[in-house]
């Protein structure tokens, strides 16, 4: 019973993260591999679970407040697509270890490439360029292929890149949270396939449930936030997370 009051209330706080800032998915692994304990398959599998109940609900709200650029979704997420499967690939061949601290590096210089950017002004920034669709692929395949390996779940890595790319914030998130599905579908899949269904059906039926729930409160509530102060606050939660990983191993 404690373990399962554990995950609930784990997935109420990360999932309430996500929704307002697109980040924190990267802390349920560590709680289901790391604290409790359970094999690094069944860990991952879980929280892609989780991850894909959070880019739906989160997306879709995130979609109604007008706030996600969905062509520029849709591009990256191909990408990510094959990526994911890729990554899923990868972790049979790769060490964890290696691949982490690599992912924790990006996080670290996005992080702080936000902190030093100077927001444009608000008419400029409107009138952005769109990301070459070329780029935007690629850019989702490295970033779904990392983010499926590492068990990141996709906007750590992916909604930081985005506002150094000059995606405005609150959109950066929107798209992240769309993405992370695409890069959910093919690692739950490919996890669950490693997990015995029986140990996994309660488990996985309470952290979704309360995952979507944390994860919805969450991304109702993102538009009462300004975005130079949530750019700011994701940018140094990044840096600070991804400090603590680089130092600590």
């Amino acid at each position: 019973m404690t373990v399962y009051i554990i995950i609930i209330i784990a997935n109420l706080l990360v999932g309430g993260m996500i929704g307002l800032t697109g980040i924190a998915g990267f802390l349920l692994p560590m709680l289901y591999s790391g604290f409790l304990g359970m094999p690094a398959a069944q860990g991952m599998a879980l929280s892609f679970f989780a991850f894909l109940i959070s880019g739906v609900l989160g997306a879709y709200n995130y979609y109604k407040a007008k706030n996600l650029d969905i062509k520029l979704a849709l591009v990256i997420s191909a990408g990510s697509l094959i990526g994911a499967v890729l990554g899923i690939r990868l972790n049979l061949m790769i060490d964890e270890a290696i691949v982490k601290r690599i992912l924790y590096l990006v996080v670290l210089a996005s992080g702080i490439s936000i902190l030093l950017r100077k927001e444009p002004a608000e008419k400029k920034s409107e009138e952005r360029k769109p990301l070459p669709m070329g780029l935007s692929i690629v850019f989702g395949a490295v970033t779904g292929a990392l983010c499926a390996l590492s068990g990141a779940g996709g906007p750590i890595l992916v909604m930081p890149l985005l506002v150094v790319l000059g995606v405005p914030v609150k959109t950066a998130v929107g798209v992240a949270l769309f993405n992370s599905v695409f890069i959910a579908i093919p690692s739950c899949i490919g996890y669950s396939l490693q997990c015995d269904p029986k140990e996994m059906a309660v488990l996985l039926f309470v952290s979704m449930v309360s995952h979507g729930i944390g994860v919805w409160a969450g991304s109702k509530n993102a538009a009462v936030l300004k975005p130079e102060p949530l750019k700011k606050g994701v940018a140094v939660f990044s840096v600070l997370i991804a400090l603590f990983k680089l130092i600590t191993g």
